[in-house]
């Protein structure tokens, strides 16, 4: 079989036997030299009675037979098409075959035993030879169809044994019954190696339809690794995916954007209306974008309210493209019984003007970015030569931590992490808080990227972590307190040693203590960070794997990190109030407890998303709707009990 045939199989659905195709197809290399055998016996046989019979036996018939034969030979030889070979075809050509070998078979032995009558012993004995070899020859070139092979078998057999007898001949006989005994053996070795080829072809069926299920599963898997859970847009990694092929296949002269947009006025809608709502407006923005998002570009979510857009056109396309999308997103949002709207801010960087790589497109399309949200709130701005000079400046956000009193600016708030049946709180997480003299209240996520580009790191971790420990020794025992750690933070050494001096000096019982880390920033040191978080909990501290399943975690992370807990991101605690959303989240809380590990479910914002995540099996929950981050005053006002819930497995 060619490739194309092979093809031809395998396209065919899994519920579709594929065994007539494969019988037809194996056919087609064995049945030609069958025809060209009975030619060849047929000329020898006709050429040894050339003085003895008529010239119409030694002549007429085998020509005819070979016109026949030749005939035969063309159409098994002509090429098929595999999008035509289909089973109901093959099968019609089969049954052909089977009453052509009877037909054939009836042709040849009937000539030959005329034949017989001539000639004296040798002839005889010409004829024995002639009909066993053609049986020999039909049993081994129709294997893959049995049908057609003992038919000619059981014709042939039984018309000479019938003719044998009539001559009287006891040594013509004895042939006839050597002949068959020896074509009844042949059957049978056919009959195994045909139920042989049969089981094969099953086996290589399923094995097929596994590869096609696992190379399916395969590519679910990839696209869901580059698709954004919550937007279904294409993701951070599909972007940058993206735009590394654009710079490896694109010569310098070619054109494209890379631009950035980013909402405004949605962390208000956060705080007012909650994360569900909030949720709830990324979709319907992520779907108008979609919608609205020409074929030669592509809008891709980052993270957050910050949106990726690759346009394959030059600068001008690319700034109507951006306009165009952020006119949709301008456009108010219904959400349940209110109405909400956000505006955008964009900025471009151009290919190859402004940056031949990555890095260089993505940060000057950033900085656009940031200048327009700081300068011209609600437009799009394209990097310029105008703001090459600005970048070579210190940002605020720089500045103002560079200058900053961490020890009086860094605070912290507190969110209880409580259990789900009785409501207790059985922990509380650390969130670093900043309020600038400068510039205001700052992200967390901001200060923590800010102190690490301009090298205080260290110094903001420890100077939070001693806020925690004060925290915690003034909160009830056993209540547990959990502190973020970022990747740097694993990486460096002397970080790790002046938090477990800490631990030590403090005289607190170490196991109150959980430290929590996100798999993103272990990626690239995941070695190092393993060997970090060994020595913190050799002293007796817990680990959790924070914001697991939004697109970098998998169980490969759970079996190399040394953990004790994971959190599951609020994500997902926004299909809690669905059956199948339930059904996946049980399954991811399966699989933790599988592995021994505590769970708690961040993110539950409503009181269906609380009785969800019940009826899932949490008993560890953290949310809004439980209670919101505040000051450590107003967390020692709570009603906390003298013996606070037990941090149990989930």
């Amino acid at each position: 079989m060619n490739d194309g045939e092979i093809n031809a199989i395998n396209r065919l659905p899994i519920g579709q036997h594929p065994l007539p195709i494969a019988q037809y197809l194996r056919l087609r290399d064995h049945v030609p030299p069958l025809y060209g055998l009975l030619c060849i016996n047929a000329a020898i046989l006709a050429y040894t009675h050339r003085d003895l019979a008529p010239i119409g036996l030694t002549l007429g018939v085998p020509v005819v037979l070979a016109i026949l034969c030749a005939a035969r030979i063309v159409a098994w030889l002509r090429p098929v098409a595999p999008e035509a070979l289909t089973v109901e075809i093959a099968r019609t050509r089969l049954r052909r075959t089977i009453g052509l070998a009877f037909l054939l078979s009836v042709s040849f032995v009937s000539w030959a035993m005329i034949l017989d009558s001539y000639g004296g012993a040798y002839e005889h004995g010409h004829v024995a030879i002639f009909i066993a070899v053609t049986l020999l020859g039909c049993i081994f070139c129709l294997s893959y169809l049995p049908t057609a092979a003992i038919t000619a078998c059981v014709t042939a057999i039984g018309a000479y044994m019938v003719h044998c007898i009539i001559s009287g001949s006891e040594v013509m006989i004895a042939i006839a019954v050597n002949i068959a005994l020896v074509a009844m053996m042949m059957v049978r070795i056919l009959r195994n190696s045909y139920a042989g080829f049969v089981n094969l072809e099953v086996a290589q069926r399923e094995l097929m339809g596994e590869r096609r299920q696992a190379q399916a599963l395969g590519e679910e898997n990839a696209r869901l690794a580059q698709t954004d859970a919550l937007t279904s847009l294409p993701n951070r990694r599909f972007f940058f995916a993206m735009l590394e092929g654009l710079l490896q296949k694109s010569p310098r002269a070619d054109q494209f954007c890379v631009g950035l947009i980013d909402l405004d006025r949605f962390k208000p809608i956060n705080d007012t209306h909650g994360h569900a709502c909030g949720d709830q407006l990324l979709r319907t923005i992520g779907q108008r974008m979609l919608d609205c998002c020409p074929e030669n570009a592509v809008v891709a979510r980052l993270g957050g309210d910050e949106f990726g857009l690759i346009v394959l056109g030059g600068p001008q396309e690319a700034e109507a493209v951006a306009q165009a999308l952020c006119d949709v997103i301008r456009q108010p949002a219904r959400l349940g019984d209110v109405t909400v709207a956000v505006g955008c801010s964009a900025g471009l960087s151009v290919h190859p003007d402004t940056g031949t790589t990555a890095n260089l497109l993505f940060d000057r399309a950033d900085f656009a970015l940031y200048h327009a949200k700081n300068h011209k709130r609600g437009q799009c701005v394209r990097f310029s030569s105008e703001l090459e000079g600005l970048i070579r400046s210190e940002q605020a956000l720089d500045a103002a931590l560079q200058a900053a009193d961490i020890a009086t600016e860094l605070t912290l708030a507190y969110q209880p992490i409580v259990s789900i049946q009785t409501l207790e709180t059985v922990g509380m997480e650390c969130l670093a808080r900043w309020n600038s003299p400068r510039l205001g209240v700052v992200s967390p996520e901001a200060l923590i990227a800010t102190a690490e580009r301009i090298g205080r790191s260290r110094e903001v971790t420890l100077a939070l972590f001693d806020k925690a420990l004060v925290a915690l020794a003034a909160l009830p025992a056993p209540l547990r307190a959990t502190f973020n750690l970022s990747g740097t933070d694993l990486g460096d050494e002397e970080t790790i040693s002046a938090l477990l001096q800490r631990i030590t000096a403090s005289g607190l019982d170490p196991r109150r203590l959980l430290f929590e880390i996100t798999e993103s920033s272990l990626i690239a040191e995941i070695d190092l960070a393993c060997a970090a978080l060994g020595r913190l909990r050799a002293t007796g501290v817990r680990i959790a794997l924070d914001d697991f399943g939004t697109g970098y975690s998998s169980l490969s992370s759970l079996h190399q990190l040394p953990l004790d807990m994971v959190k599951i991101d609020r994500s997902f605690a926004l299909r809690l109030d669905d059956a199948a959303g339930r059904r996946l989240i049980t399954a991811i809380r399966n699989l933790v407890r599988s592995l021994s590990l505590d769970c708690v479910i961040e993110g539950i914002e409503t009181e269906s998303q609380l009785f969800g995540a019940r009826l899932a099996g949490f008993t560890l929950a953290q949310g809004y709707f439980i209670a919101r981050p505040m000051p450590l005053a107003a967390v020692l006002d709570l009603d906390l009990g003298s013996e606070p819930s037990v941090w149990t497995a989930a």
